[in-house]
């Protein structure tokens, strides 16, 4: 079976995807490092050096420096399927990562995006 082309995908091509669409809605850069670092454990430095090295995706969380484990807690649909119900690992990680940015473009605080409640 091949891999979904989005695991050998540079981070740093879906990066600027999320800014952007975060900033559509008035929400900012800083606030999807945030949310990325929450996620992953990647401090900024250690994001800016994964986007400098053109990382894959597949590798970015691979090599994540501390899976939030808080994000279990991240239920919904992303992409007509339910992130909770996604098998596959990287997927699933790959999906959270694209919930939080839409709760983000959503307009939901950063306290709930980050499930501080």
């Amino acid at each position: 079976m091949t891999k979904h082309r989005i695991y050998t995908m540079s981070f740093a091509r879906v990066y600027p995807e999320y800014v952007a669409k975060a900033e559509r809605k008035g929400r900012t850069k800083a606030e999807v490092d945030e949310i990325i670092g929450w996620l992953t454990g990647y401090s900024p430095e250690g994001l800016a050096d994964q986007l400098e090295k053109q990382t894959d995706v597949e590798t970015f969380l691979a090599e994540a420096p501390q899976l939030n484990p808080a994000r279990a807690m991240i239920k919904g649909v992303v992409c007509g399927v339910r992130v909770e119900d996604i098998e596959e690992p990287t997927m699933r990680e790959i999906r959270y990562l694209d919930k939080l940015i839409d709760e983000l473009a959503k307009g939901k605080t950063m306290e709930k995006i980050l499930r501080k409640m």
